[in-house]
């Protein structure tokens, strides 16, 4: 019942907001986030903890005051996920400005496939699906929602310019397969790994066990490694930022994965202390008593 009750809601919310303007799509995804705010307080005491520990030199107000801009960013997301998603590639297009075009165009023409990475910050649902339209569709690296029914949604809104979800199961020969055949495939690399495989890498300083996936298929195909990042605009635009590749570590580097992976890592954290009201601090990032972690990029005490 649950369920259903679910998925009627965002069915819904998803037939309003492709007909509302732009401001009141923005409008009503920040009341959604501030009242996911007002009443989650599990999720708020998470993000206000993990703030108070990356910016130690900033006061408690200004840590809340991120927290407030990041729940309202989240709840934004959702509305203009919905909306984009239902959008024509022309009107896409005109509410896009790419910066990096070049450097996808250059890293596809090696013809080994790319790995794009970001983290669950600022838009990086719609930018994938821009990046169907503007340049090729690519694979989704992406949990499966408990949700069944909002998950077939969500792969809709996911495939609406022709990108294919990859869940866990049998992800690694896809991959590879995608990858082989010269095309993209995204994935996010800025949660909590309970798997055996994962490995520790410092993000703000602080041990997080993160995916080693990105950096072993990156070293075993010889892919290259594409940060990219979603910003919002005025006006209800975005901007679509491809970084210039990830150079990998010497071929005898004693722990390529890691530090190949803590290179990637330092990419994103460089964004979120540029922008520290798109990421998701309601996550859990650090947790469990950590192995000694690879050095970043970034020193202990950096605001």
């Amino acid at each position: 019942m649950r369920y259903a009750l679910e998925y009627r809601a965002v069915v819904a919310v998803r037939a309003l907001v492709c007909w509302w303007p732009d401001a009141l799509v923005r409008a009503w995804g920040s009341a959604l986030g501030m009242a996911f705010y007002t009443l989650d307080r599990p999720r708020r005491r998470v993000a206000l903890g993990n703030l108070a520990e990356c910016f130690p030199g900033r006061t408690l107000a200004e840590r809340r005051r991120i927290a407030r801009r990041t729940f309202r960013h989240f709840g934004r997301l959702l509305l203009e996920l919905l909306r984009f998603s239902a959008l024509s590639d022309a009107r896409r297009i005109a509410l896009v400005e790419v910066e990096g075009a070049e450097r996808v165009r250059q890293a596809y023409a090696q013809g080994r496939g790319v790995l794009f990475f970001t983290g669950h910050f600022g838009y990086w649902e719609l930018h994938a699906i821009h990046h169907g339209t503007a340049f090729e569709p690519i694979g989704v690296l992406a949990r499966a929602l408990d949700n069944p029914r909002l998950n077939t949604l969500l792969e809709q809104v996911r495939g609406a310019t022709g990108n294919h979800c990859i869940y866990r199961q049998g992800a690694v020969r896809r991959v590879l397969r995608t990858l082989a055949g010269g095309h993209g495939v995204a994935m996010l690399i800025d949660q909590h790994m309970h798997s055996p495989d994962a490995i520790w890498v410092n993000f703000f300083e602080r041990p997080a066990a993160t995916t080693s996936t990105l950096a072993a298929l990156a070293l075993r195909t010889g892919a290259p490694v594409v940060p990219v990042f979603a910003l919002p605009q005025p006006g209800g635009r975005f901007k679509f930022v491809y970084e210039p590749p990830v150079d990998p570590p010497p071929a005898d580097h004693p722990d390529a994965i890691a530090e190949f992976t803590q290179r990637c890592t330092d990419v994103l954290e460089m964004y979120v202390r540029r922008h520290p009201d798109l990421w998701l601090w309601m996550h859990r990032r650090w947790r469990d008593a950590p192995a000694p972690a690879t050095k970043g990029m970034f020193p202990v005490v950096q605001e």
